[in-house]
């Protein structure tokens, strides 16, 4: 049985299957391919990839639909391939729980390393000091071994691999005033590009989780001209 994590690449393009299926198992990836939704979502069922790459148009229901009934049964990460100009469909992509994006055309070389990077984060720790680390705040618990975030009433609250690292960056930084650069340097690894709104979207998302009221936030405050600070005080153990 194979040990190397396995990639499920969605795309209705023959040849970009081919492609990302060859160069992704080049490069110690075990990839499987499907050419339209149903097929993805029957092979999340049935394989349990360890990643997702997940194309925007697609015969039938498209990207979105599919990445909403993919986070309905799995917390399996997922990248976007949108069109180079669709800033809306990356922002639209994040909201219902895509991990990152990749626009096209792109670089097999670039795809490959957001691969790496989204699975590095979702089965391990975004940096090292967070290794086995609980957290506690505001009556929340954050336990990074298990990856599993408690509500205040002892609820498991599930997060996808983006909101888990937003929330170690805010924890590892807490009272501090960071902004959308720092926050994707500390996340993704990467600066901002224009116009890149990704933080904001995935901190809106998990402000939803966390806050008692989302459009007035206690725990994670907007900081005019500066960006965002976690203000609860956050005792790790």
């Amino acid at each position: 049985m194979s040990t190397m994590p396995t990639i499920l690449v969605v795309d209705d393009d023959p040849e970009i299957r081919d492609l990302l299926a060859r160069f992704l198992d080049k490069h110690g990836l075990e990839t499987v391919t499907a050419p339209d939704g149903e097929r993805a979502l029957r092979t999340v069922r049935d394989r349990n990839p360890d990643l997702v790459v997940l194309d925007l148009m697609l015969p039938g229901e498209d990207g979105f639909e599919i990445c909403k009934k993919i986070r309905q049964i799995s917390n399996v990460p997922v990248i976007m391939l949108t069109a180079l100009a669709e800033d809306t469909d990356r922002i639209v992509g994040l909201e219902l729980g895509a991990d990152d994006y990749v626009t096209k055309p792109f670089n097999p070389r670039e795809l490959l390393a957001r691969i790496r990077a989204v699975m590095r984060r979702a089965s391990g720790q975004p940096a090292e000091e967070s290794a086995d680390a609980r957290y506690e705040f505001a009556d929340w618990r954050l336990d990074t071994a298990r990856r599993e975030l408690f509500a205040p009433d002892g609820a498991l609250v599930t997060l996808t691999a983006g909101e888990y690292d937003l929330l170690i960056a805010f924890l590892q930084h807490p009272r501090r005033v960071l902004d959308r650069d720092q926050l994707l340097t500390f996340t993704k690894g990467r600066m901002a590009q224009p116009f890149d709104r990704s933080v904001d979207v995935q901190l809106s998302r998990l402000r939803r989780k966390i806050e008692v009221d989302p459009k007035d936030p206690q725990i994670i405050k907007t900081v005019r001209g500066g960006g965002y600070q976690f203000t609860p005080a956050v005792n790790r153990t």
